[in-house]
């Protein structure tokens, strides 16, 4: 289908941040909008919540690739930093470890001179070794924004440019050993380890699973930056909604999709649990992957069939604990991380045979208030707590005030434990006055993850580049995808650019660059 022979009638399912930016593109382009949000709140995993004058981000929290962002609000006729107010950090983020390994936390500042200069304080000579490792995370970061996330891959071309064939002897490498192997192999002690193999959690796997050409992730907090949207990542989904509309876009929440509807192999509409029924000539679904093929298309119109999904591997699943504490928090940054000692083991406990929740776990912490006082009451403390745990729905339900299912109350309650102990924090328990808990059978239901997960399909080698789930359906002409499971992966980011690929498709632009931006006024 060309922009230029389509009336141009698309409906979009699902207000997350890769709908929204899927809709306001194509409305650029003159397309005619109508996106449905099954629920009351637009965000989907990047969502938030509100409760006795606490306001949480209920997913992404780390502001990174700022140059993505840019670039496709600059698509859009305006800029990141006339939308958000957007604030560095400094610390990035803090790292405490295991107590019984008696080492003292680091906080990490984003800069070249301020990384090399933590690790050679930790480990003599790691401050040489990490300028090099920076360097060729700094050269795979290029690579990858210039030549592999912004390919729609319905050719070979980009992959046989000579330019990076010629550069294969240097990838290849980076590409059959894993991010762990990498690391391991240049730096001994544990915490400067985890710090550069923590990344892989992002990407919604295990250092020993994803292939090191990952560590162009480091590139990102410890050369680039680390900064935070002032409100919170809701104020991104809202500034992404608010173009939209301006743009011409309908957004109705409330509105859940059943049924994707075609004719002669081509999409045709979709139907909706009121008993609409909708026409387009453009179908984009950022609804989840799995649910998009398995539930909203019969099985002889499905490109990824349930068969399919059985060899494929989901993120991880997540325990989130939403806390509003009474006092000020200061052992704890804006984003602290704990690490356990016996680390392979925890990812074990997530993706190995016998999977089960990691006790002790390693973690994530978000302290938005320490940079952005609107998020929590006067003298109270916001606290999102990230807890990566395996994608299985029969893990449980959270709830609120501690009437979750038991077994996810009680992992909670270890971890608000742990948190405590290790972050000289011994009174945190008994300070807690609003707490909830969401776990993966939330993600099932809410959000129709696939597995309970938390982020996508992981960034494993078989199911990255190439070989990840493009952006349009195979079986069904006219019908379009966008989102964490689809190309480019997952994250904000490569969200943004999955919006950007269903433009390129569509546009028959199968350059492996972005789309070039409209003149500046």
């Amino acid at each position: 289908m060309s922009l230029h022979d389509s009336p141009q009638r698309a409906v979009v399912i699902g207000g997350g941040i890769g709908g929204l930016a899927t809709a306001a593109l194509l409305a650029r382009e003159g397309w005619q909008i109508t996106l449905f949000e099954a629920r009351d709140e637009l965000g989907g995993r990047a969502g938030s919540w509100e409760h006795d004058g606490f306001r949480f981000d209920t997913g992404p929290s780390w502001y990174l690739m700022p140059e993505v962002f840019d670039h496709f609000f600059r698509l859009l006729g305006t800029t990141a930093e006339r939308e958000l107010d957007l604030v560095p950090l400094d610390p990035a983020y803090r790292v405490y470890s295991d107590p019984s390994a008696g080492l003292e936390p680091l906080d990490v500042r984003s800069g070249r001179a301020a990384a090399t200069a933590l690790f050679e304080s930790v480990e003599p000579g790691a401050g040489a070794r990490l300028d090099a490792y920076l360097d060729s995370a700094a050269d795979a970061y290029d690579l990858a924004v210039n030549r592999f996330l912004y390919d729609t891959y319905e050719t070979t071309a980009g992959l046989r440019d000579p330019a990076l064939l010629r550069r294969m002897p240097r990838l290849a490498p980076l590409l059959t050993r894993s991010l762990a192997r990498y690391v391991e192999s240049r730096f001994a002690d544990p915490r400067l380890r985890q710090i550069l193999e923590y990344p892989a959690v992002f990407l919604g796997g295990s250092p020993y699973g994803v292939p090191s050409l990952y560590h162009l992730m480091s590139h990102l907090d410890l050369d680039d930056s680390v900064l935070y949207p002032r409100g919170g990542f809701t104020e991104l989904i809202a500034a992404v909604a608010r173009l939209a509309e301006a743009s011409g876009v309908v957004i109705e929440t409330g509105a859940r999709v059943t049924g994707i509807t075609t004719d002669a192999g081509a999409a045709t509409g979709v139907e909706l649990a009121d008993g609409r029924r909708v026409s387009a000539d453009l179908v984009v679904s950022g609804a989840d992957l799995h649910h998009t093929e398995t539930q909203l298309l019969p099985r002889a119109e499905q490109s990824y069939p349930e068969e399919w999904w059985r060899s494929r591997t989901p993120s991880p699943g997540a325990l989130l604990i939403m806390l509003g504490v009474k006092g000020a928090l200061p052992q704890l940054a804006h984003h602290t991380l704990l690490f356990a000692h016996d680390w392979r083991a925890g990812f074990d406990d997530i993706f190995g045979s016998h999977p089960r929740i990691p006790d002790p776990a390693s973690l994530y912490i978000c302290r938005p208030s320490a940079t952005d006082p609107t998020v929590a009451p006067p003298e109270h403390e916001n606290l999102f707590v990230l807890v990566p745990v395996p994608a299985d729905p029969s893990l449980g339900h959270g709830g609120f005030h501690g009437d979750g299912e038991p077994r996810i109350e009680a992992a909670a309650d270890r971890v608000i434990a742990q948190i405590a102990d290790w972050c000289g924090i011994p009174d945190l328990a008994s300070r807690i006055v609003v707490r909830r808990t969401v776990a993966p059978g939330d993600f099932a239901d809410d959000l129709g993850a696939w597995r309970g997960n938390a982020l996508g399909l992981a960034h494993t080698l078989g199911q990255s580049a190439v070989f990840r789930p493009r952006n349009a359906s195979r079986r069904v002409d006219g019908l379009s995808y966008v989102g964490a499971s689809t190309l480019p992966g997952i994250g904000l980011p490569m969200c943004l650019i999955s919006a950007e690929l269903v433009v390129k498709r569509l546009r028959g632009d199968r350059s492996p660059g972005p789309l070039a931006e409209p003149a500046r006024v």
